[in-house]
């Protein structure tokens, strides 16, 4: 398989986030503020990663608007010749903040939703108040002129929410909404109990959005990603393993993909230590998985595998234990029975409380 440049770098500039969401897909163990890059490391990685072939950055967290010098790092990612995405909160930042990070030459911000109204919102988020500040976020993006994106993770607790998600969406004159179901991973696999969305949730979801992406054609693009354990095939994680993009954590290490580090056995190598161009064509981490050698049965013999590339390496970790087996979503992996169980079981636990996320 010949491998090609990545299209897109997501740069976890920090953990830190006054947010405590217990969906966060961000490891338990959470990379503390003296551990991060500093400012000149994250610009050599921006410059390396567009000498890469990188197109797309994409600024996140945690909050990105926890770094002091986030502007200072938009402005270095601008001059690489970066499309550069910040995917916030909107907690941490103001009116001047954003006219700072224009004229530093950000390219879109990404906003996230934990409910359309403050007692869902600020319940999910863990933050009082937060919900109204992210709708003054939200003005402010549309008076600059900021392309938006709004970010809706959904779970049992708001999936009720969604049709007005969408409309909020047009509300606010955003170009996409990404309707993300939890995917669990991090602090989300800690909240499985209390964030599983039923059979009859994620089945109304499919036709609200399928709904919506007809009213709303022209107006609105609508990325969804389901429920994935009520899915019949698995979702095409990362485009194919170490083929479409890369992770840069806050301590410099580079991954494959946002949860990589939850497979034991691989070792990540840190852009302090070798350079981007090595790691993602080299990288034992990035080798691992690439291209369906390394696949076993069904897989190996599957019409699907150049389709969805056996699904999500750390879902089968998770839930198998075996991070090369057939993703266990996929109706032809031996362990779809089990799941199945573990969906009903966790979907039926509908007192479970939630445990949030700590940057302890």
């Amino acid at each position: 398989m010949t491998t090609r440049p990545p299209i897109a770098m997501l740069a976890e500039l920090t953990h830190r986030c006054p947010l405590s969401c217990p969906y966060c897909s961000n490891p338990l163990e959470l990379t503390r503020k003296e551990s991060e890059l500093d400012t000149a490391t994250w610009c050599s990685v921006f410059t390396q990663a567009a000498d890469l072939g990188v197109l797309q950055l994409h600024l996140s967290g945690g909050e990105p608007a926890s770094r002091r010098d986030l502007t200072e790092l938009v402005a270095a990612a601008h001059d690489a010749g970066l499309y550069t995405n910040l995917i916030t909160s909107g907690i941490g930042l103001s009116e001047k903040r954003l006219a700072e990070l224009d004229g530093a030459g950000l390219d879109h911000v990404q906003l996230s939703l934990q409910g359309t109204n403050a007692q869902m919102a600020d319940m999910i988020g863990g933050y009082r108040g937060g919900f109204d500040r992210k709708m003054k976020v939200a003005e402010w993006i549309g008076a600059i002129g900021f392309p938006l994106t709004l970010n809706a993770v959904l779970h049992r607790r708001n999936l009720h929410q969604l049709p007005r998600a969408i409309e909020m969406a047009v509300e606010m004159g955003a170009r996409r909404i990404e309707v993300a179901t939890v995917q669990f991973h991090g602090w989300a696999m800690k909240n499985r109990g209390a964030m599983m969305p039923t059979r009859a949730q994620a089945a109304e979801a499919d036709g609200i959005v399928a709904e919506a992406r007809k009213r709303l054609k022209g107006r609105l693009v609508i990325d969804y990603v389901p429920a994935d354990y009520h899915s019949d095939y698995p979702k095409r994680c990362m485009g194919g393993w170490g083929s479409t993009g890369l992770n840069v954590n806050p301590e410099g290490r580079v991954l494959p993909c946002h949860a990589a580090e939850t497979i034991p056995h691989l070792q990540f190598d840190n852009v302090k230590e070798r350079p981007l161009h090595d790691i993602w064509y080299h990288g034992s981490a990035f080798e691992a998985y690439r291209g369906t050698d390394w696949m076993q049965e069904p897989c190996r013999s599957c019409e699907r595998k150049t389709v969805d590339f056996g699904g999500c390496r750390c879902q089968a970790m998770a839930i198998t234990g075996d991070p090369a087996a057939t993703d266990p979503v996929c109706i032809k992996s031996p362990e779809r029975d089990a799941l199945r169980g573990m969906t009903d079981e966790f979907a039926g636990d509908e007192d479970a409380p939630l445990t949030y996320r700590v940057l302890s």
